[in-house]
């Protein structure tokens, strides 16, 4: 199938404060910005967050990737709206609308987990054959190191991102890094999967085809919280078995957490599911111990541009 070459492309670092590899990169690349030019592209790093990024924080008043619905970009500005719906509203009039012809083509938006979860991208839509060959070619380049994608096509667990602005948005999660902490092999992860991303987007608008190609991923069922007494404390913490374990199959009976009296409580249900974020520093505040995820195939149409 053919699709119109891509133009416009953003590499979002910051969107939370304390995820220092992006916030480091953005940098470097605002500074000198060499190794992400393409021929025929115009790549703009950009730092999403700044306050944050000053504060080391993940966020200000509240969390910049949840924002971005239709709702709150359109409320009227005011001193007592929220700097991080105020700074979504400059964003999507910058590299937005969104949902119109004007948006960028591509935000790659650059995250660090505190979880063990490698190099892993983001996907919004199971449908998409661009992200999807892109991911294929990301996920080729990158071998023998794994890169997992995850999907988080799903009613209710599907948020309001900072790239979803843009016709196609992508999430970079590199980790794990404590927050406010830089580790150089998850930078140098992180690097290489931009470089084989705007690789992949200028050899496709230079008229390459790609055949058809098939590629893994988890799509997010449900999130778990941890086990807590009636006053809302946690009583239970991440079994020491699931701790560092995700992607890893985790089934039925298998200890998730311990109490601190030595208590196991294992997964319940009856299907193998596979544990993403596990013990995410950031996902406390949103009462998510870990996520479950079923194991997926996707596949893509061959795609060109159709500039050739």
């Amino acid at each position: 199938m053919t699709e119109k070459p891509i133009k416009k492309i953003a590499i979002f670092g910051g969107t939370h404060g304390n995820e220092l590899t992006g916030v480091s990169l953005v940098k470097h690349w605002l500074q000198d910005g060499t190794e992400i030019q393409r021929t025929g592209l115009e790549v703009k790093p950009f730092i999403t967050n700044p306050r944050a990024v000053k504060k080391c924080m993940r966020y200000i008043d509240c969390d910049l990737n949840r924002v971005f619905d239709l709702e709150n970009l359109g409320k009227k500005i005011s001193e007592d709206l929220p700097y991080e719906v105020r700074r979504a509203q400059e964003i999507n009039h910058l590299f937005g609308p969104k949902d119109s012809k004007g948006s960028y083509d591509i935000i790659f938006d650059l995250h660090n987990t505190t979880s063990n979860m490698g190099c892993t991208l983001i996907l919004e839509d199971s449908k998409n054959d661009f992200l999807i060959q892109m991911f294929h070619y990301i996920k080729t380049y990158l071998a023998p190191l794994p890169c997992y994608v995850y999907l988080i096509e799903h009613p209710s667990h599907k948020y309001a991102t900072t790239r979803s602005i843009a016709r196609y948005p992508v999430g970079i999660e590199v980790g794990p890094q404590p927050q406010g902490v830089l580790r150089a092999d998850i930078l140098d992860q992180m690097r290489k999967m931009i470089k084989h991303a705007l690789d992949f987007i200028y050899h496709f608008n230079e008229g390459k085809e790609f055949p058809p190609c098939t590629i893994e991923a988890y799509k997010i069922m449900e999130k778990v919280d941890f086990p807590r007494n009636e006053n809302g404390e946690i009583i239970a913490i991440i079994h020491p078995n699931l701790q560092d374990q995700d992607w890893k199959p985790l089934y039925p009976g298998d200890p998730v957490f311990v109490t601190l009296d030595g208590k196991t409580i294992p997964l319940g249900g009856d299907c193998t599911v596979y544990p993403v974020f596990v013990n995410e520093a950031a996902y406390y505040e949103k009462k998510e111990a870990f996520a479950k995820t079923t194991k997926l195939t996707l596949s893509a149409k061959s795609i060109h541009s159709s500039f050739h």
